[in-house]
């Protein structure tokens, strides 16, 4: 169905595009590089006929594929990946290497970032999934980079669908919509979507991990911002007169739980509250954290520990002040999704029809989907392979690329036929 060749193609020349945005930036997108691909992008979709394909001033690309079914009543649905990489590691650059027919062998990778490094290597006991990809074509980068298959090759897997379908007008499907967003990674991948003008029903982000992977569930996540205002003075003449917001500061990290409700110490459906950056000085500083959980009322409660931690703190301090601000980032996408179970079930439909075995998780991030679905698009997460992402490490297979090329074309089937 997927030819292969094609796919590997555009990804090896998708990921040799920088990409990588940035959190400091306030502009839209935060990198106009973005934009490099997304011009790439635009033009394929042109040659393989979709009409209207076009990139606006923020960066986003919307394409529609035209109906082959005349039925009114086939819903129109979109499938969606976003064009940036990580500003974790840099993607300037990206040498990509295949490694044909992996034998299962420790994956070294040629290049350093300068002489004396110790080489990249890919093991399959740090990395369980490889053990199901013996004999496949496994893509990574040379050593220095991230690859960029977050998210290249959803975007890769979506380009082969659409070739696909475009090429074959005698598959039966509903009106498409594909949207290509940028700054996924810094929080902002649906900043500026027009969704009168997405205009779809439902939809689907391919931005998962592992072969049949379907995620219907995602943490709800808050920012909390807390400024503290000191007391300053001279350090001389402080005695009984300096309250050192630093010290404040400290104190509030020292005093959260050492083991538990921390990322590094919780797993599964537990939440947790994750100092992210401290920024300031003697006399004023900004604590900031991320708050995470699977429900609403759990992030309350984590939130009300850390304003109880901040207020036990303060009593120390009697002449010091703080703020205590809450950000709703996301919400858990489930709540709209079980309103609305043919999305998650034509998912895994299709993922049988690709002869996979579905596996339906919840992930303890999120994803473009979770604001999407609180937008009025319900949209579940469909794997695309990607490996650990945001690192040197990062790796994806052809095969899994082309599965998830798969599922997209089965997907618009299943939703003709259940109109």
């Amino acid at each position: 169905m997927i030819n292969p060749d094609t796919l590997t193609d555009r990804f090896l020349r998708y990921v040799q595009i920088d990409t990588q945005s940035d959190p400091q930036s306030t502009a839209s997108p935060t990198t106009e590089k973005q934009k490099d691909l997304g011009q790439v992008l635009v033009q394929e979709l042109l040659e393989l006929g979709i009409t209207d394909a076009a990139l606006d001033q923020f960066g986003y690309i919307y394409a529609t594929i035209p109906a082959t079914t005349d039925q009114e009543n086939v819903p129109t649905i979109c499938f969606c990946a976003h064009m940036d990489t990580s500003p974790d590691v840099t993607g300037a650059g990206v040498k990509p290497i295949i490694h044909f027919q992996w034998n299962g062998d420790d994956m070294v990778l040629p290049d350093v970032a300068q002489a004396g490094d110790a080489p990249v290597v890919i093991r399959q006991k740090d990395h369980p999934d490889l053990a199901a990809q013996i004999g496949n074509d496994i893509i990574t980068a040379s050593g220095t980079t991230l690859l960029g298959a977050d998210n290249k090759s959803g975007v890769a897997a979506i380009m082969a669908a659409t070739e696909y379908l475009m090429a074959n007008p005698n598959v039966p499907h509903g009106r498409i919509r594909l949207l290509f967003t940028p700054d996924e990674e810094v929080g902002k991948g649906t900043a500026n979507i027009d969704m009168t003008k997405l205009d779809a029903a439902y939809g689907y982000t391919i931005d998962g991990e592992s072969l049949g992977t379907l995620e219907d569930e995602t943490f709800s996540a808050d920012g909390v911002s807390i400024v503290i205002q000191g007391v300053s003075t001279h350090p001389g003449f402080a005695k009984g007169k300096l309250e050192n917001a630093l010290k404040i500061a400290g104190d509030i990290l020292a005093g959260l739980p050492q083991k538990r409700l921390s990322p590094e110490t919780t797993e599964g459906k537990e939440g947790f509250v994750h100092p992210t950056h401290i920024d300031g000085n003697q006399d004023r500083v900004v604590l900031g954290f991320i708050v995470r959980d699977f429900t609403t009322a759990g992030l309350h409660e984590h939130e009300t520990l850390l304003q109880t931690l901040l207020s036990k703190v303060l009593a120390d301090y009697p002449n010091s002040t703080a703020t205590f601000t809450v950000t709703e980032q996301y919400r858990n996408m489930k709540e709209v999704l079980d309103r609305h179970p043919a999305v998650v079930d034509h998912a895994l439909e299709a993922i049988r029809r690709a002869g996979l075995t579905p596996n339906r998780r919840s992930i303890r991030g999120g994803t473009d989907g979770s604001r999407l679905s609180f937008m009025g698009l319900p949209c579940p997460n469909i794997f695309a392979g990607e490996h650990a992402f945001h690192s040197r490490q990062e790796w994806v297979s052809v095969q899994d690329m082309q599965k998830a090329a798969e599922v997209v074309v089965h997907l618009a089937q299943v939703w003709a036929e259940n109109k």
